[in-house]
This record gives structure tokens, C-alpha cells and sequence, in this order.
């Protein structure tokens, strides 16, 4: 069994799994668009939403959708937490996903890891990016 994130957006979900890829270095793994749901009635004006995207990095998955029957709650009390084999893969991976977003404690060395830090991205979602062990 295993646990995997599930990431809702406001209509923005292809742009961030799409930077979320180019961060950690992967592709698409499968991805869906609301129109495309067999027997599932959506409105016209959202049938390009993404009902389902998932990328698989760093020895998980992360997966994703659009709300489409809804809206998107913001994130809180949970982050996305990724640990890279490097700190130099982990600082790379925190710098990128911090454009445009917030640094909420910087990239540094920790009693527990050579390098951590934690970050709300433009898109809205929390993540600890850390070195493993």
C-alpha cells in the first residue's frame, strides 16, 4: 500500500504538474481532462479541466486534478514532503519550485539533514524539500 498525495487546483492543474515534472525530472505519467470521463456529465465550459494527472519522482507519485464540480480549497496543515538522493538535487529542486512563490525557511543544513527547506510554490502548495537522511 502506499500514500500519495493528491493535489487539487482552481483550473490550474496542467501548468503545475507540468512544472512540477520539469522540477523533479520526469514526465506525465497519465493525465486526463474532465471531457474525457466516460459516463461523468461536465459543463462545456469545463470539459478542459484535468480530472486526473499523475507524475511518478523520487520513488513516488504525486497525483493531481482540477476542481471541477467545486473549488479548490487553499493547503493547509500539509506540506508535500520530497527527500532528493543530494543536497545539490534538493537545493536545485527547492530554488526552482520557490520562483515565484514564498520561501518559508530557507534552504540550509539541519541537525538531520545536510540540506532542508520548506516553500509555498506559486501554485499555492506547501512542500519540505529535503536531502535524504
Amino acid at each position: 500500500m502506499a500514500i500519495i498525495p493528491y493535489l487539487t487546483f482552481p483550473g490550474t492543474c496542467h501548468a503545475a504538474m507540468t512544472f512540477y515534472a520539469d522540477v523533479f525530472g520526469t514526465e506525465i505519467d497519465m493525465m486526463m481532462r474532465a471531457g474525457e470521463m466516460p459516463d461523468f456529465p461536465v459543463p462545456d465550459d469545463k470539459k478542459d479541466l484535468i480530472a486526473h494527472m499523475n507524475i511518478k519522482f523520487a520513488g513516488g507519485e504525486l497525483y493531481a486534478s482540477d476542481a471541477i464540480m467545486g473549488e479548490a480549497s487553499v493547503m493547509a496543515g500539509a506540506s508535500v514532503m520530497v527527500a532528493l538522493p543530494t543536497k545539490d538535487a534538493a537545493e536545485t529542486a527547492f530554488n526552482k519550485l520557490a520562483a515565484g512563490g514564498e520561501i518559508t525557511m530557507p534552504f540550509a543544513a539541519m541537525f538531520w539533514a545536510e540540506g532542508f527547506g520548506t516553500l509555498i510554490d506559486r501554485f499555492g502548495i506547501h512542500w519540505m524539500i529535503s536531502t535524504d537522511a
